[in-house]
């Protein structure tokens, strides 16, 4: 981190304190982090992250007040938020990526995982837990297809998290989107195509718009879908 860069700010809210203590030492010590505020419950991560404007916000699933799915939707246009849960049911993975979540991981991913999961936020990237990608991409919601059943139904899910290309991509945004869905980050993509990651964001920026998908999770799983209706 050069010295003009300031640190990233996270906020990490948790029901247990415990796990907030955990996260918090193993972010501070990172020359390029620092841990800002933590809340207890959902309605004061809500309140701290509208008071201190964190770059981050960690977020449980299931904590009192709101639930970190709600959360993430009343804080995913100011911040980024990473739902961090001990929960791995597809219906919550959906239901976070659906309302803007940069990026799903399971408490047991370990501290590198959470890391990498931040940066890869800040840096427009959405990081979800290897042991659930594949599952996620396969059973992804189909354009047009009505909300998951289950919790998250009940959570009230805004819709698929791809409403389908509304606009034809161009065969750069092809080739960026399919990088995309083999996990590829804004920087490996530029550098296998001789292009700045600025240029990728740029690209990455129109597919997101043209596709309707709110993240870069929701290009791969269009990618995925292209992928088996041509098998």
């Amino acid at each position: 981190m050069s010295n003009s860069a300031r640190p990233i700010r996270i906020l990490v809210a948790d029901d247990q304190a415990d796990v907030r203590s955990a996260f918090r030492m193993i972010l501070d010590v990172q020359p390029d982090m620092t841990v800002v505020a933590e809340a207890a419950d959902g309605a004061a991560a809500v309140q701290e992250a509208k008071r201190l404007r964190p770059d981050v916000v960690l977020a449980d699933i299931r904590m009192p007040k709101l639930n970190g799915l709600e959360v993430t939707r009343q804080l995913a246009d100011q911040c980024k938020v990473i739902v961090v849960t001990t929960f791995d049911l597809d219906e919550y993975v959906h239901t976070a990526l659906r309302h803007g979540a940069a990026g799903f991981l399971l408490k047991r991913s370990g501290p590198v995982l959470l890391i990498e999961a931040v940066r890869a936020a800040m840096a427009g990237d959405a990081l979800i837990s290897p042991q659930i990608t594949v599952r996620l991409l396969q059973h992804m919601a189909v354009p047009g297809s009505s909300a998951v059943p289950g919790p998250a139904a009940a959570a009230g899910v805004p819709g698929p998290l791809i409403a389908g290309p509304g606009e034809e991509l161009t065969e750069r945004e092809r080739e960026i989107a399919e990088l995309v869905a083999d996990g590829a980050t804004n920087a490996e993509i530029g550098a296998r195509l001789f292009i700045s990651p600025g240029t990728v964001k740029n690209h990455l920026a129109n597919i997101q718009r043209k596709l309707g998908a709110r993240n870069r999770v929701g290009v791969a799983a269009w990618v995925w879908e292209q992928a088996a209706s041509n098998r």
